[in-house]
């Protein structure tokens, strides 16, 4: 068993891709790959590419703010909030 040693100060980040199939921003139920990414600190990045081409993005930061970006695969943004606390 091999034992990994962190320097400190340094986040450990976990990522995973999951395969699915499911009902796109579009509209269409489609194929799709999400990716999820977080540390114990508080950082969440999850991605979810459509075959279609629609894209949804949630990415939660170290501070608590959130970053929500919904793209159809024509390229109309259907959603893009940020939460407060990241803009000031």
């Amino acid at each position: 068993m091999s034992r990994v040693t962190v320097p400190q100060g340094v986040g450990v980040v976990v990522g995973e891709n999951t395969h699915f199939r499911e009902r796109a921003p579009c509209g269409w139920f489609v194929r799709g790959v999400r990716h999820r990414e977080d540390d114990a600190a508080g950082l969440l990045i999850d991605d979810a590419a459509y075959e279609c081409g629609c894209r949804q993005v949630r990415h939660e930061f170290h501070d608590g703010s959130v970053r929500i970006r919904t793209v159809r695969h024509d390229g109309k943004v259907l959603v893009d909030e940020h939460s407060a606390d990241r803009e000031a």
